[in-house]
């Protein structure tokens, strides 16, 4: 498998069906059924929550349990103001980017159904250069091409609906894919072909693999934290996507050096447990899968602390993709990233014992 692609047509079909399906940050659950039923093949069985996180389990019966996860959600906008005139005033649900909505189509979504509507912008002409405004969320607006409050609201949309942006999955110069929502449901895509290359390879695991796809991250890794004292895991292995720091406007010395095609980044941070990551870099190099490194101060802003600071402390890793323009709907990834995320995943999990504690005392 060193050489071999990972990446087969049926997977990218896959991703491609869903990453265009809308999961936003509370409104996961139709994802979750795409994702659930990929997996099923490679899994015994499905734990899910309330919330709406799913979990595809090997080894159910096992009291030693191993997490790979991902999170399922993707950032959106509520709606929260209908002006009389019947134009729209949004809130966000996770980091919603002001500044690239002018423009944008948005879908919102009802009860009836969706609902197109434009993120509305002044005319080049009409603004003063001297005094121009750059977009932001107190003046950002949907118009949904009605004149009046009552014509919007016998649309089906009222305050609270969930608005997102129906940009859909393509591939750039052959090897980069591109989308809205690949952070961080590329994580969700990875884990589940992690499985997949399992049971292909008729692989029988020690332990209880628990392939976990939270929710509700992009809003301060709730699902997280409530799917780990569901599983209480002794290890845990997450993915997120991480910034490419090589276009304009990025400072490297603030950000650290990260690049496309240069391989995952391995995390190194006071939540990522030390002797998991050794394991997961001596896995990377026994297997010639590039990597790169990157440090976080205090804490990582991904599941991994939830997962690392839960149930007296479970030891976490944290192994990210890199990506470019995060929080648009054209976030970047290169196809040898993603496949090389799975590799060092899959052999990071081959080389993980059963009972072992990742003491530093032992």
């Amino acid at each position: 498998m060193k050489n071999k692609s990972v990446i087969t047509k049926k997977s990218l079909a896959f991703l491609e069906k869903y990453l265009n399906n809308a999961s936003p940050t509370g409104y996961e659950w139709e994802g979750q059924k795409i994702w659930m039923n990929y997996l099923k093949p490679y899994v015994d069985e499905f734990i899910t929550d309330s919330y709406g996180s799913a979990v595809g389990v090997i080894n159910p019966k096992s009291n030693y349990k191993v997490v790979i996860e991902g999170h399922a959600d993707e950032i959106s906008w509520y709606v929260n103001y209908i002006s009389d005139k019947g134009l729209i005033s949004v809130i966000r649900n996770g980091g919603s980017d002001h500044q690239i909505a002018p423009s944008k189509v948005v879908n919102i979504h009802t009860k009836k159904g969706i609902v197109k509507g434009v993120f509305g912008w002044p005319a080049i002409h009409t603004r003063s250069f001297t005094k121009e405004e750059p977009p932001k969320l107190e003046n950002i607006f949907i118009d949904v091409g009605c004149k009046k409050k009552k014509d919007v609201e016998k649309l089906g949309v009222h305050v609270g609906c969930v608005i997102t942006y129906p940009d859909e999955f393509h591939v750039l110069n052959k090897d980069n894919f591109v989308c809205r929502a690949l952070d961080n449901r590329i994580g969700g895509f990875m884990i589940a072909e992690v499985a997949r290359l399992l049971h292909e390879n008729k692989k029988k695991l020690p332990f209880g693999l628990y392939i976990t796809n939270s929710v509700q991250e992009e809003i301060g890794l709730r699902g997280a934290e409530m799917i780990t004292q569901t599983i209480k895991p002794n290890v845990a292995i997450v993915t997120d996507v991480t910034h490419d720091t090589t276009t304009p406007m990025i400072d490297q010395k603030k950000q650290g050096s990260c690049e496309l095609n240069k391989g995952p980044v391995i995390t190194y941070a006071p939540a990522v447990q030390q002797k998991l990551r050794e394991l997961v870099i001596k896995a990377a190099k026994e297997n010639k899968i590039p990597f790169q490194r990157a440090a976080s101060s205090r804490y990582t802003g991904t599941d991994t602390d939830a997962f690392a600071y839960s149930n007296g402390g479970v030891p976490s890793a944290l192994i990210s993709l890199p990506l470019r323009y995060m929080h648009t709907t054209v976030e970047m990834v290169h196809k040898n990233d993603v496949e090389n995320v799975i590799k060092m995943i899959y052999h990071s999990i081959l080389k993980i014992k059963k009972g072992d504690d990742f003491s530093y005392f032992s």
